[in-house]
């Protein structure tokens, strides 16, 4: 446990200001780390079962974890195998698709405060609110379609435009945070030539055709223009009331351990404790206790 901390440099960034997408690996840079985390993998999917419950029963806190990243880095297959020992009617998951019509009718957060974890749960977003500040900066002409005042035209969308959304996600979070949710935010970071790898899978092989569209290619014809925009608004959100995780993912059980490590290592610094009782209902307990004892068989 003492390899990998909460907010280990080579993972973590945790304040605004140079973060560069390039300084991080796709592959886990050190054989005792990937040793450690493949001896302790179900180790720490059961601690996190264990301080679940726990999270359930003081019901101070609710924990949010966001997950961002190119087609085929392996969000799904994250989710389900770190949460897989989870009760389930302590989590909320929510995959975010294209806004709707209602949805484009509100302020651009507004489905995804809707979203939010209760006291006592944790959250996951399959994509988020980040989805603002990502694909719509590589194809502007979405943000057209919310009637946004003064945005007539793509010239409208400036870079004051896209601050102004920062500042908006920076607040929200604040808010989240100031009001007992804890953020973790995790990039899935996947190299260019795995994805290729993972697609030419998916067209190969019947059984995960279903997984592959035409347009992925077509959007992977933009890979730059995402990592650009991913690295601007990593820079711009990271808090360490929000921190991003950068995660290695061109090995999908190396983002899985590690994801599931740093839960269980976030769950850990919550210092959770059952809820205990006050006098009176002690004494209840034990006058239940009492009448139980007396029944007959």
């Amino acid at each position: 446990m003492k390899t990998i901390h909460l907010n280990d440099p080579r993972f973590a960034v945790t304040k605004p200001g140079t973060f560069r997408l390039k300084d991080h690996v796709c592959d886990l840079p050190s054989e005792s780390i990937k040793k450690e985390l493949k001896k302790q993998l179900e180790a720490d999917k059961e601690v996190i079962s264990d301080l679940q419950e726990v999270l359930y029963a003081a019901g101070k806190h609710s924990v949010l974890l966001l997950f961002q990243a190119m087609d085929a880095a392996g969000k799904d297959s994250c989710i389900r195998h770190v949460m897989s020992g989870v009760n389930p009617q302590g989590v909320h998951v929510h995959s975010f698709k294209a806004p709707s019509t209602l949805d484009r009718s509100h302020d651009f957060l507004w489905r995804h405060a809707k979203a939010m974890p209760p006291s006592g749960y944790i959250g996951i977003h399959n994509r988020s609110h980040y989805e603002e500040v990502l694909v719509t900066k590589v194809h502007p002409e979405f943000i057209l379609g919310q009637n946004i005042p003064g945005i007539g035209t793509e010239k409208h969308i400036t870079k004051k435009f896209w601050e102004q959304r920062y500042t908006s996600i920076r607040a929200f979070e604040e808010h989240l945070a100031a009001n007992g949710t804890v953020i973790m935010k995790f990039f899935l970071h996947m190299s260019k030539e795995t994805q290729k790898e993972r697609f030419i899978e998916r067209i190969e092989d019947p059984k995960k055709n279903w997984k592959f569209s035409v347009n992925d290619v077509t959007e992977r014809r933009r890979w730059d223009e995402y990592q650009k925009a991913y690295e601007q608004a990593i820079r711009a959100t990271a808090a360490p009331h929000a921190p991003w995780y950068i995660i290695p993912a061109d090995e999908q059980w190396e983002s899985r351990a590690l994801v599931g490590r740093l839960l269980r290592l976030q769950l850990e610094a919550l210092g959770l404790k059952h809820p205990t009782l006050d006098q009176g209902s002690m004494g209840g307990l034990q006058e239940a206790k009492k009448e139980l004892l007396a029944e007959r068989s």
